[in-house]
């Protein structure tokens, strides 16, 4: 940016780089959250009004009409979206972060090509940085997309060779970078760049089954961030930078933290294409082998009555039922009977970071009433009844009792100590890892 920038505008950009700071803060608590949401949106108008005044890139008229445009669409989306489709709008304004840096590296590299001097080497840097990971952005949420919403198989979609596939495409576009450097006006070149970094979000997704959608979901998030940062690098705009950045850093913290959720490591969420056929194939019982132990309504009504402590397990079961709502009328006649009643949250519950708190939100349960898995679990073995709605993978006793299971070693909610468990669950399929939950079902021993 040019060092004569009005010292307004410089005002401008800190008071909206600090409203970014206290938005992300704010968001840690789902309390402060909605507060944390509207101070990031104001620094966001801020920064954009503030852009608008120092650079004339386009017209006031055409920048009034895309933001009135854009506030229409995402009101629209907001109201009518709904929470069980909320994974899915997630990932595509992932996507469209990462579109808008990769086109904003393309502009860039079309007017300086188009200049007489080619553009420097740290500025083809940036370019083919915010280019690539803009890209592959863009085509990674849009298979993510494409998973959640089932117009794609959400377990892993694989093909023989596939990582050294990958990883010769990825030589290739360094090959083809280092050839930018060496000759800038190679427009055959940065073309092919962009359509080898789009092919490879398709590829570094594909093999990623929908029991990791929400590590996915995160680290998309970060890609978008380390995007814009590239971006704002190209066009030398260092609040782009810093916004980018934030978005970055938090997205590989949540990334990490729903690994360590997991128990398994980034690179084998990435590579290991877990829930397929193979991984599952031991654990699963066919309908022969299945007897369900079943709880009429009456018993059910009964046994949560008398109850003292009661604590509620939701899953992506009850967001594709939108049971929300019933659970919070459930919730509530427990509580007027003098029932203590608590939510238990597993960090990757549902389909993306933070699923089953927002769906509880819009039922209005309070904050105050969910509990994460390291406060709840010891809870367990001194609770009348734990009530499951709609979760598989995140109660499953395998994963501290089978070694061989895919998900040994995943920390889960101890539903099984409590005095009593009630599992309510669509069918008796299987979870998003493709393994039976032998809470839920038990082999026929005989006969």
């Amino acid at each position: 940016m040019s060092h004569a920038m009005p010292m307004l505008i410089r005002v401008a950009y800190l008071a909206a780089t600090v409203l970014f700071i206290l938005g992300l803060h704010n968001l840690r608590s789902p309390a402060s959250a909605i507060g944390g949401n509207r101070l990031a949106a104001i620094g966001m108008l801020i920064a954009v009004v503030a852009t608008v005044f120092d650079r004339a890139v386009l017209s006031p008229e055409l920048i009034l009409a895309g933001l009135i445009a854009g506030a229409l669409i995402g009101s629209l989306a907001a109201r009518f979206v709904e929470m069980t489709a909320m994974p899915q709008l997630v990932g595509l304004f992932n996507g469209f972060g990462g579109a808008a840096s990769a086109l904003v590296a393309i502009g860039e590299y079309a007017r300086l090509s188009g200049a007489l001097a080619a553009p420097e080497p740290n500025t083809m840097l940036t370019i083919l940085l915010g280019m690539l990971i803009g890209a592959l952005t863009l085509t990674g949420s849009l298979v993510a997309f494409g998973k959640l919403q089932g117009i794609l198989p959400g377990a892993p979609l694989t093909f023989p060779l596939q990582q050294p596939v990958n990883g010769l495409l990825m030589l290739a576009f360094v090959v083809g970078a280092a050839v930018m450097f060496q000759v800038p006006a190679a427009h055959a070149v940065f073309l092919a760049l962009i359509g080898l970094a789009l092919v490879l979000g398709c590829l570094f997704v594909l093999p990623i089954g929908s029991a990791d959608m929400p590590v996915v979901i995160s680290l998309l998030n970060a890609c978008s961030g380390l995007a814009a940062s590239a971006a704002g690098f190209v066009v030398q705009n260092p609040l782009l930078v810093i916004a980018g950045a934030l978005v970055g850093a938090s997205g590989v913290i949540l990334t990490q933290m729903m690994c360590a959720s997991m128990n398994r490591s980034l690179t084998h969420v990435l590579f290991g294409a877990f829930g397929t056929a193979d991984h599952a194939a031991g654990a699963a019982l066919s309908p022969g082998e299945q007897v369900v132990r079943s709880v009429d309504v009456e018993e059910a009504a009964m046994m949560l009555a008398y109850a003292r402590t009661v604590i509620i397990v939701p899953g992506y079961g009850m967001a594709v039922a939108q049971a929300q709502h019933a659970v919070y009328e459930l919730a509530a006649q427990l509580k007027s009977h003098g029932v203590e009643v608590t939510y238990a949250i597993h960090p990757v519950a549902g389909r993306m970071p933070g699923h089953m708190n927002v769906l509880l939100a819009e039922a209005n349960v309070a904050y105050t009433d969910l509990a994460d898995m390291d406060v709840i679990n010891p809870v367990f073995e001194h609770t009348d009844v734990a009530l499951v709605i709609g979760a598989n993978d995140i109660v499953n006793p395998a994963a501290r009792s089978d070694p061989q299971s895919p998900i040994y070693g995943m920390p889960i909610l101890d539903v099984d100590k409590a005095h009593h468990t009630i599992v309510i669950k669509r069918s008796l399929n299987p979870g998003f890892a493709g393994i039976d939950n032998e809470e839920h079902l038990f082999r026929r021993t005989g006969g």
